[in-house]
C-alpha cells in the first residue's frame, strides 16, 4: 500500500427506503439540474424573456439528456449487446450515460425549442445555446463528481500523490482521479463563460460562448482520455479511443461557430419582439404641415 495515496471506499448509496436506493450520482444530476434551472431563471430575468418557458424548457432538457446520454452508451459503446437486448435500453438503473450522446440529444431538443418557442419571444437556437453552455458545463462538473462517488471512469496507475485507490472495484494500486481532472476543467469553464456573460455580454456576439463551450470542453475531455482506462474493451487496441473520436466533431464543429460568430455573429444580447418593432420608422405623413 503506498502511505501517498487516497484510499476510497465510498458507498454510492446514501440510502435506501425498501428496494429504492438513493444515490450520489443521482443526487448530482439532480442539483445540477436544479442549479441550472435557476441560471436560466437569471438569464430570462435579465432579457426579458417569459418566464413561462421555464418549465418547458427544463422538461425538455431532462428528456433529452436522459435519452441521449442512455442510447449514446448503449449504441457507441456495446451496440452489438443493446441491439440483441432492446429491452435493455430501458434498464437505466442498471447504469451506463454517455456525454457525447446526451450532447447530440440536446442539440436537437433545443434546436425543437427555440423553433417552437424561439421565433414569437425573440430568441434563437444559438442565443439558447450560448446560455445552455454555461449550464451544461456546471452540470458537467457536478456528474463527474458523481463518477467518483461511483468508483467509476477512472485513470491508468500512477504515482502521484493525489492517486486514488478505487477500493471498492478491488484495485490495489492508485489510479488517476480522472473524474476529478474532468470536473476541475468543466468548473473552470463554467466561471470563464459566465463571467463572460455577466460583464461582457453587450459585446459579445451570438455563437460566441456556445463555441467557447465545445471547444474547451470537449478538448479537456479529448486530453484527459489518453490517461483513462478503457471504458469497453474494443477501446484496448485503438489509437484513439471512442470518447476522443467523438469529441473531435464538437471541437471543430466549435471552432467554426467561435470564428463565425466573431466574423459574422449577431449580437449576443436578445432584442425583443416589441423592441425590434419600435425600431422601425414610421412612414412619413402625406398631410400637409409635417415637413
Amino acid at each position: 500500500m503506498s502511505p501517498l495515496a487516497i484510499y476510497w471506499n465510498v458507498d454510492p448509496v446514501i440510502f435506501s427506503i425498501g428496494p429504492v436506493e438513493i444515490r450520489y450520482y443521482s443526487l448530482c444530476f439532480i442539483v445540477a439540474f436544479t442549479i441550472g434551472y435557476l441560471y436560466f431563471k437569471y438569464f430570462f430575468r435579465r432579457e426579458g424573456v417569459p418566464a413561462s418557458l421555464l418549465d418547458p424548457l427544463l422538461y425538455t432538457l431532462i428528456i433529452g439528456t436522459l435519452v441521449g446520454a442512455r442510447l449514446g452508451h448503449c449504441l457507441f459503446y456495446e451496440p452489438e449487446y443493446y441491439l440483441a437486448h432492446p429491452l435493455k435500453i430501458l434498464y437505466v438503473w442498471e447504469g451506463g450515460l454517455a456525454s457525447h450522446g446526451g450532447a447530440l440529444a440536446i442539440l436537437l431538443a433545443m434546436w425543437w425549442f427555440a423553433h417552437h418557442y424561439g421565433r414569437k419571444n425573440g430568441f434563437s437556437f444559438l442565443w439558447i445555446m450560448d446560455r445552455l453552455g454555461i449550464t451544461v458545463a456546471m452540470a458537467g462538473a457536478f456528474i463527474r463528481f458523481g463518477n467518483l462517488m461511483n468508483s467509476e471512469i477512472y485513470g491508468n496507475p500512477t504515482d502521484l500523490p493525489w492517486g486514488f485507490v478505487f477500493m471498492r472495484n478491488g484495485e490495489l494500486v492508485p489510479k488517476h482521479p480522472t473524474q476529478l481532472y474532468e470536473a476541475l476543467a468543466y468548473l473552470l469553464l463554467f466561471v470563464l463563460l459566465i463571467t463572460l456573460y455577466r460583464k461582457r455580454l453587450p459585446k459579445l456576439r451570438e455563437g460566441t460562448l456556445f463555441g467557447l463551450f465545445l471547444m474547451v470542453l470537449f478538448a479537456a475531455r479529448f486530453f484527459i482520455e489518453y490517461i483513462k482506462e478503457p471504458q469497453v474493451a474494443f477501446e484496448e487496441n485503438m489509437t484513439l479511443n471512442m470518447g476522443q473520436i467523438l469529441s473531435i466533431p464538437f471541437i471543430f464543429t466549435g471552432a467554426v461557430l467561435l470564428l463565425y460568430s466573431i466574423m459574422r455573429g449577431n449580437p449576443a444580447m436578445r432584442k425583443a419582439p416589441e423592441e425590434k418593432r419600435s425600431d422601425k420608422q414610421p412612414p412619413l405623413s402625406t398631410t400637409k404641415g409635417t415637413y
